[in-house]
């Protein structure tokens, strides 16, 4: 229980990452993570992938309607380690844009390395 606490927060990211590391994945090695943004435009998904491209990340934008009321996905994706800091971070700098847009994060994924 130690080890959890002080490597694997109790959330959702800590949650998610703790089964990585249990399933054999090597946390240590960087791999292109996709952070999902559920949005209710067109327009807004632009805004916002324009945002994340200009600072360098791959940007892609797709009418899914996985959320009904939000039907648009852009998908960031970013090259790093998979650690819970840092991807709560990018979450939350994720969360600004999107509530500005009338969207909401959708959660993030990753290869096993």
């Amino acid at each position: 229980m130690l080890f959890r606490s002080a490597h694997f927060p109790d959330d959702e990211n800590g949650e998610v990452l703790r089964r990585m590391h249990e399933s054999g994945d090597d946390l240590s090695k960087p791999r292109n993570i996709d952070f999902t943004v559920a949005l209710p435009s067109k327009e807004a998904a632009q805004a916002i992938g324009d945002h994340f491209h200009k600072l360098g990340y791959e940007v892609s934008a797709e009418r899914t309607g996985t959320v009904p009321d939000l039907p648009w996905d852009l998908v960031v994706v970013r090259h790093m380690k998979p650690e819970h800091s840092e991807i709560t971070q990018f979450e939350e700098a994720l969360a600004v844009l999107a509530k500005e847009h009338g969207g909401r994060n959708d959660g993030w994924g990753c290869y096993e390395q």
